[in-house]
């Protein structure tokens, strides 16, 4: 409840030290009780009637009192110096003032009232908590008092809450985040030119690359995350060279083999699938433009939100539209890489693997790496666990642990294992996306510096 309501008023049946309460000493300091209202002949708040006949005893100069405090107030009750102790100390009438005792590390730093909300929500203040305790209609008005009350050097005025334009893409990071599918393309070109030990050479160098290229794609602009955190660097690289080798490596297992190394072609020993490698390499540039979008549309919503739950339910088609555009992009860049290289497009587990990545990567980029590591680290395992029941069921007498390999992929084929565990992950990802994306403290911080 509000501190309006909790002041410690003298007299009051329902604070310690009253002297209307059983067995409290009257601090008052004078028996005269003029201006308290009249209690003749109708029964107290604790049942106990006052009047003619009543227990309580009236002293000199018709002060109330109870039965059994006469000896302790000639006893010498009452303080040395004749002063009043108070039996509990008064709270606080102003709520807010409090508040802003308890953030005000919060509402010095707070460069808007929108970080001041942002930092309010993460502490668990909601808005009907806004409301009841502090009297404010939501936790953005709550914040912009808080902020307007902060002393500083300038102007205190909450600056207007309007929609900040749109941000242009900048070539910072928009020539990174093309990098990585430019240089796919040309190691995809020169392993269709080469043969031989020129042939791994390019494909050495050409990986190297793209890890490269994409470490340096993510580390700036929509996707980096903030304060270069570490990311989940080997799942995703494990995930990315299955898409690459793993189901080749599926296949030629289930049939007895491999019997060699991966010769770069999709018709060697170890067949090689670079149809959704060169797609997914392509589609960074999707992904960053789409988080960038996303990051956008959801920074207006705050500006011109009026409640946490009413920014929530904003952000949230925003969300799904952005994994949408994404994944129609990447389906276009899939089909494209498949009818130039000839190759089946592998439209469902590269959508799966895409989708999980994307999800991945704006968790990570909004503060939210911890999940994104977890669900990455257990879909690779997912995968590698998969393809190592079916080597170690060669041993003697253990058959029966490619049983789970051999089931899946006789249901829905090779595919099925990257589609079930990438698609797992990605539902898992989504739904904690819906609750951590949508939040205000999500969005409350600038842009990574481009």
């Amino acid at each position: 409840m509000s501190g309006l309501g909790e002041l410690n008023h003298r007299g009051s049946p329902d604070r310690p030290g009253s002297p209307d309460r059983p067995g409290s000493p009257d601090h008052s300091g004078s028996p005269d009780h003029s201006g308290s209202p009249d209690h003749s002949g109708s029964p107290d708040r604790l049942g106990v009637p006052f009047g003619p006949g009543s227990p309580a005893s009236f002293g000199a100069g018709g002060d109330r009192r109870w039965p059994g405090t006469e000896h302790r107030l000639l006893a010498g009750a009452r303080p040395a110096g004749g002063r009043t102790a108070s039996a509990s100390p008064r709270t606080s009438a102003d709520p807010v003032k409090a508040l802003m005792d308890r953030h005000r590390a919060l509402c010095e730093r707070a460069v808007d009232p929108l970080e001041i909300a942002a930092g309010l929500e993460a502490q668990g203040v909601t808005d009907r908590t806004a409301a009841v305790r502090f009297r404010h209609r939501d936790v953005f008005s709550l914040a912009e008092e808080m902020y307007a009350r902060t002393p500083r050097d300038g102007d205190t005025r909450p600056p207007r809450r309007t929609a900040p334009p749109v941000p242009r893409a900048r070539t910072a990071w928009v020539v990174p985040a093309l990098l990585p599918g430019a240089l796919c393309a040309a190691a995809v070109a020169g392993l269709r030119l080469t043969h031989g030990q020129p042939r791994l050479i390019t494909a050495v160098a050409g990986v190297l690359a793209v890890v490269l290229a994409t470490r340096a794609a993510v580390r700036r602009g929509p996707l980096a995350t903030p304060g270069r955190k570490p990311s989940a660097g080997l799942p995703v690289w494990w995930l990315a060279g299955y898409a690459l080798l793993g189901e080749g490596l599926l296949r030629t297992a289930l049939a007895g083999g491999p019997d060699g190394p991966p010769t770069g072609t999709a018709d060697g020993p170890w067949p090689v699938t670079l149809a959704p490698f060169l797609a997914l390499a392509l589609a960074c540039a999707p992904a960053a433009w789409t988080a960038h979008l996303f990051a956008t549309a959801a920074r207006r919503r705050l500006t011109a939100s009026r409640g946490l739950d009413d920014f929530a339910a904003a952000v949230r088609p925003l969300l799904l539209g952005a994994v949408a555009l994404f994944l129609t992009a990447l389906a276009a860049l899939l089909a494209a890489a498949g009818a130039v290289l000839g190759e089946p497009a592998a439209q469902p587990q590269a959508l799966a693997l895409g989708a999980l990545l994307l999800l991945a990567r704006l968790l990570a980029a909004h503060g939210f790496a911890h999940a994104s590591t977890l669900v990455l680290s257990a879909t690779a395992l997912a995968q590698a666990t998969a393809l190592a029941l079916l080597f170690a069921a060669r041993l003697p007498g253990c058959g029966a642990l490619a049983a789970p390999t051999e089931a899946l992929v006789a249901a829905w084929g090779p595919a099925a294992v990257p589609t079930v565990t990438c698609g797992i992950g990605a539902l898992t990802l989504l739904v904690h996306a819906t609750r951590r994306l949508t939040t205000a403290s999500a969005h409350a911080r600038t842009e990574p510096a481009c």
